[in-house]
């Protein structure tokens, strides 16, 4: 049986900083070309996927995305191949860009967004805190950057969701100029 819950009243508080900002801008940009994302975060933990669903009208091009924090959810998920694991590990632009690919297949979306490296702050396949991967999938191709972050585990996710909001863009408007 279930009981009733008191409401709860609240006052919320709008998002705001540069994060939002720049995601505000993607949603624009993807809505006006009338293309779709969708994101697959490990470090980030479905930070961007939030950021960009903070945004009012971001239903008409955020499909959705993938938490995948552990390897095997990568691969089983995602479609990282075995391999790409062995051979260059989880904090590596070959991930990030299998895993872009994957989403963007999974989810059947026009861009798939990808996010992996170390929060800290630990080691993490030898590799130290504020290493991170990002990768944009699109029909075109994809493209990888290397981050070298720094501050704490937070300050780490935030700058990798900037900088992946920041790809985005300039994948867009990349693709946006071959095309005029």
């Amino acid at each position: 049986m279930y009981g009733m819950l008191s409401p709860v009243t609240t006052q919320a508080r709008p998002p705001q900083g540069p994060e939002h900002a720049l995601a505000t801008e993607v949603v624009a940009a993807l809505t006006a070309r009338g293309s779709t994302v969708a994101t697959a975060e490990s470090l980030t933990g479905g930070m961007l996927a939030s950021l960009l669903t903070s945004v009012p009208g971001a239903s008409a091009c955020v499909v959705g995305g993938v938490v995948s924090y552990a390897t095997r959810v990568k691969q089983d998920l995602l479609g990282v191949p075995e391999d790409v694991v062995d051979r260059h590990g989880v904090v590596s632009g070959e991930c990030a860009a299998a895993m872009a690919v994957g989403v963007r297949t999974l989810l059947a979306v026009d861009l798939g967004v990808a996010t992996t490296g170390v929060a800290g702050p630990d080691l993490q396949e030898g590799k130290p805190a504020g290493t991170v991967w990002i990768a944009v999938a699109t029909a075109e191709g994809t493209e990888v950057s290397l981050l070298a972050l720094t501050g704490d585990r937070d300050a780490i996710r935030r700058g990798t969701c900037r900088a992946a909001l920041e790809l985005v863009l300039a994948v867009l408007r990349r693709e946006d100029g071959a095309l005029g």
